[in-house]
């Protein structure tokens, strides 16, 4: 019997702050000025609960521990849940679609 899809993709805002990390810029040479700076993830976990994880500094990826304001489930949740293959390739393509549309985006 196969698993219920239960991985979800989420984004979460980070502070403009982040645009002083020398390494979140260099990976963001087409950000546009004043586009929102995001974190695009994927977990087996609900978001909110992976959003307080990196807060608290457990599994957490830097930027979003020290920069991270909030999520933006208007980008994600349409999309949740999936399975693993299928979240790991909307995490990309999210990615992706943020990214030509200028915003500052950070993928583990």
């Amino acid at each position: 019997m196969p698993r219920r899809p239960h991985h979800n993709v989420y984004v979460v805002e980070l502070s403009m702050a982040v645009l002083r990390e020398r390494k979140f810029l260099r990976c963001n040479p087409g950000y546009i000025e004043g586009k929102p700076c995001v974190y695009v993830g994927m977990t087996g976990l609900d978001p909110d609960v992976r959003f307080d994880k990196h807060k608290a500094g457990i599994q957490a990826n830097r930027f979003v521990m020290l920069y991270g304001l909030r999520l933006l489930p208007d980008l994600y949740e349409g999309f949740n849940p999936m399975r693993y293959d299928d979240a790991v390739e909307r995490e990309i393509e999210i990615g992706i679609d943020l990214r030509s549309a200028g915003f500052g985006v950070w993928q583990a």
